[in-house]
C-alpha cells in the first residue's frame, strides 16, 4: 500500500511537472532565437502571460461550427497530456508504467492529430482544409519512421515499455552503436516535423502558402486557442522527454528511491529540457524553412535512417543480447 501511494504521488508530480514547464520551454526557444537575431526578445515567462490573456478573452465560434469544433481543443490537450504522462521524465517505474507502451504513445499522438485535422476542416474554410491535408501528409510519413525508431529501441531492450527501455540503457555499458545514432537522427527529424518546427514549418508565420499547424487553428480564439497552444507546447516537451528517456536516460531515479533521488532526477530532467530548448533555438536561426513540397524528402530521409537503424541492430546482433 505504501509503495502504491508513493508511485501514485510520483505520477501526479510528473503529470503536473510536464504541463507546468511546457510554456517555459517555448519561452526559452523564443528567447534564444531573439538573442541570436540581435533582438531583445520577450521574457521566458511570456507564454504564460499569453495563455492567461487568452483564457480571459471570449471564445468566438463560427455559426456553422459543430460540437466537434468546440470539443476538439480539450480532447487534443487530454490525449497529449496522457501521452506526456507515459514518457518517463525524472523517475522510471511510476504508476502508469504498465501502460507506458511505445505503440500506445504513437496511438495517442495520432488520435490528437486526427482530431485537430477534423476540427480544422469543420468550419469549412480553405485555410483549415489546406492545413489539415498537409498535416495528414506529414503524419503518413512521420509515423512509420517513428514506429521504426521505437521498434529498434524495443528490440534492443526486449520490451516496448518506455520506462523499461530507459532502465535497460541506464544499466547497459556505454558503447558506440551506429544503430542508435541513426535512430536518434530519425527521431529528431520526426520531432521537428511533428511539432511544426523549422525546417518543416515556422510556428511564427501566418502565410497561407507555408503554414501547416497555424492554418488549422486560425478559427480558434479565447480559451479554445489557449488550450490548443498549451497542447502544442506540451507536445514539444513530450518529444524532448522521449528523446531524453531513450537516448540520454542518465540521472533518472527509480520510482521507489525516495524524495532526494526524485529531486536530483527532476533537476537533471529540467537541465535536459533547457539544453534541448537552447539547442532548438540555435538550430532554428541557423537554417531556413524548406518548401512544403520538399517535406516528403525530409521525412523520407528520417524513414531511411530509421530503417537502417533497425537493420543494423539485426545485423550486429544487438536484438539478441
Amino acid at each position: 500500500m505504501g509503495n502504491t501511494l508513493i508511485l501514485l504521488v510520483g505520477q501526479g508530480i510528473q503529470m503536473f511537472l510536464v504541463i507546468l514547464v511546457a510554456p517555459a520551454v517555448t519561452g526559452i526557444v523564443r528567447r534564444v532565437k531573439a538573442r541570436f537575431m540581435r533582438r531583445r526578445g520577450s521574457p521566458i515567462a511570456q507564454p504564460y502571460r499569453d495563455l492567461l490573456k487568452l483564457l480571459r478573452k471570449e471564445a468566438v465560434v463560427a455559426g456553422n461550427a459543430s460540437w466537434l469544433f468546440r470539443a476538439a481543443p480539450y480532447a487534443i490537450l487530454a490525449f497529449t497530456w496522457v501521452a506526456a504522462a507515459l514518457v518517463p521524465t525524472f523517475a522510471s517505474g511510476l504508476m502508469f508504467n504498465w501502460a507506458a507502451d511505445a505503440v500506445a504513445l504513437v496511438a495517442l499522438l495520432g488520435a490528437a492529430r486526427a482530431i485537430l485535422a477534423l476540427a480544422g476542416m469543420d468550419v469549412g474554410t480553405s485555410f483549415g482544409g489546406i492545413g489539415a491535408s498537409r498535416e495528414m501528409m506529414i503524419a503518413t510519413l512521420a509515423e512509420p519512421a517513428m514506429l521504426l525508431v521505437l521498434l529498434t529501441m524495443a528490440l534492443t531492450a526486449h520490451t516496448t515499455r518506455l520506462p523499461e527501455i530507459a532502465d535497460y540503457f541506464i544499466g547497459a555499458p556505454i558503447t558506440v552503436r551506429v544503430s542508435l545514432a541513426l535512430a536518434l537522427a530519425a527521431l529528431t527529424m520526426v520531432a521537428l516535423a511533428e511539432n511544426a518546427r523549422i525546417p518543416v514549418d515556422n510556428p511564427a508565420t501566418h502565410l497561407e502558402l507555408t503554414m501547416v499547424h497555424e492554418a488549422m487553428v486560425l478559427e480558434y480564439s479565447g480559451r479554445h486557442l489557449a488550450v490548443i497552444e498549451l497542447a502544442a507546447q506540451l507536445k514539444l516537451v513530450l518529444y524532448i522527454s522521449l528523446i531524453a528517456s531513450l537516448f540520454l536516460p542518465f540521472g533518472m531515479a527509480p520510482a521507489t528511491a525516495g524524495v532526494v533521488a526524485w529531486i536530483a532526477g527532476a533537476a537533471t530532467y529540467l537541465a535536459k529540457l533547457v539544453f534541448a530548448a537552447v539547442l532548438l533555438g540555435v538550430w532554428e536561426v541557423s537554417i531556413a524553412k524548406m518548401r512544403i513540397f520538399r517535406v516528403s524528402e525530409f521525412l523520407g530521409g528520417a524513414f531511411v535512417f530509421a530503417f537502417l537503424a533497425i537493420l543494423l541492430a539485426f545485423l550486429t546482433g544487438e536484438v539478441t543480447r
